[in-house]
Order: structure tokens, then C-alpha cells, then sequence
């Protein structure tokens, strides 16, 4: 595994914790009383609708590792031979 492997998944762990950093921060928020019904409301809106997006994060991580698959050699390639990948890759 190499840098495009690496590339995705710190990607979409990146998406991650920021999906879990705005459901914590909604959480926190929503236990608050001082907010009205309105606000907690669309929050829990919210809550849904990053629950959607996190999953649809974590599907398009699936399919892209499917679709590059294991074997490519944007994966498997270490140290100068991804030089020569990339360069290849670029039809230079």
C-alpha cells in the first residue's frame, strides 16, 4: 500500500472526525435548555442528514478501494517505482 491508499483513508477519516466533531457538538447543544423547541429540532434534523453523509463517506471510500482495487500499482508500488508510476501514468 502507498501514498494513493494512504491518500484516500486519511481522506475520509478527515471527513469522518469532522462529521463526528459537528454530531458531538449537536449533542451538546441539544442538551442545553436554554434553546427552544425550533433549534433542537433542526438540529436533530442535522443529526440525520450527517448520518447520511457519513455513511455516503464511507461508501465512496468502499467503492473507491474497490474500484482501484488491491493490485493496482498505485498501491503496491514503494519508493522510486511509484516515481516511475506516476510518471507513466502521466504518459511522460
Amino acid at each position: 500500500m502507498n501514498i494513493l491508499f494512504w491518500g484516500i483513508t486519511f481522506g475520509t477519516l478527515g471527513k469522518v472526525l469532522v462529521v463526528l466533531a459537528v454530531l458531538f457538538a449537536h449533542h451538546k447543544l441539544g442538551e442545553e435548555r436554554r434553546i427552544d423547541n425550533a433549534v433542537i429540532k433542526s438540529f436533530r434534523t442535522e443529526k440525520i442528514l450527517t448520518l447520511i453523509g457519513l455513511v455516503f463517506i464511507l461508501l465512496g471510500y468502499g467503492c473507491e478501494v474497490y474500484f482501484y482495487g488491491f493490485s493496482t500499482d498505485f498501491f503496491i508500488c514503494q519508493g522510486v517505482s511509484c516515481t516511475g508510476t506516476v510518471v507513466n501514468s502521466f504518459g511522460f
